[in-house]
C-alpha cells in the first residue's frame, strides 16, 4: 500500500468551454473576461490525469472555491460534450 501513496494524480476541474478568434485571444489582457457555455448552477467535470472520473458542483466557503462530487463521470456524456 505504501507504494500507492507515492502515485502522484493531476486533478483538474472543467468549468466549460468557449471557442475565440485566435485574434481576438491574442489582444485579451491581463482582467480580460472569457465567456464560458456554462450557467452558475451547471455541474462541472473533474479528471484524473485527463481522464472523466467524476460530475461535481462548485461550492464558495468564504474566499475559497472548492468542487462538491455529486456522481461518477460516464465517460460517454463527457465525450459528447467535447464535441
Amino acid at each position: 500500500m505504501s507504494q500507492l501513496s507515492e502515485v502522484n494524480v493531476e486533478i483538474s476541474v472543467i468549468l466549460g468551454r468557449s471557442f475565440l478568434p485566435m485574434n481576438q485571444l491574442l489582444r485579451m489582457g491581463r482582467g480580460a473576461v472569457i465567456p464560458l457555455d456554462v450557467g452558475e448552477h451547471d455541474e462541472v467535470w473533474i479528471l484524473a490525469n485527463n481522464h472523466p472520473i467524476a460530475r461535481g458542483e462548485i461550492i464558495i466557503q468564504d474566499e475559497k472555491v472548492a468542487i462538491s462530487i455529486t456522481e461518477a463521470a460516464q465517460v460517454f456524456d463527457y465525450d459528447a460534450a467535447a464535441a
